[in-house]
């Protein structure tokens, strides 16, 4: 069997790609450091990204979804202190984002996952935020989830 394929003069159209998780992940969080909304169009609804809304829900910033589109509503650098420990799922990029925010909050925050989650090293985090005065009590030998911050200026 023979293929010929000819190159194209010129494409017209619309491309819907998917979303993509580390975007969405970011686009979320620097949604809600912002003030004001931002609005994400076509967030990736996967398990990882939605643990990162329900801990920015937690956190004290307005998220409403609407299907096609995430709205943000922005609280600008300063977020509320969650009442419970913040769940980061099996999301590593949850756990390691939020450390870093976390640890310029002026409160005390519990960053915790599933026992997946809790079995990962995560003093790539916790030294260099600690070096800049973060304080972090992470498990085991101090370097596994759940993680105690004590936020201040870093």
């Amino acid at each position: 069997m023979e293929l010929v394929v000819s190159p194209a003069r010129r494409l017209r159209g619309r491309v819907r790609v998917p979303g993509d998780k580390s975007i969405s992940h970011r686009a979320a969080l620097i949604g809600a450091l912002a003030r004001g909304d931002t609005v994400i169009h076509n967030f990736l609804r996967a398990d990882d990204c939605l643990h990162t809304v329900s801990c920015l829900r937690a956190l004290g910033v307005g998220i409403e979804d609407e299907g096609s589109r995430l709205i943000v509503r922005g609280m600008g650098p300063r977020w509320r202190a969650p009442m419970t420990p913040l769940d980061a799922g099996n999301s590593g990029t949850t756990m390691r984002l939020l450390a870093g925010i976390l640890a310029g909050q002026p409160f005390q925050t519990e960053l915790t996952g599933d026992a997946s989650l809790r079995t990962r090293l995560m003093d790539r985090i916790v030294e260099p935020l600690s070096r800049m005065g973060a304080r972090i009590v992470a498990s085991g030998d101090g370097r596994f989830p759940p993680l105690r911050i004590t936020g201040g200026s870093l």
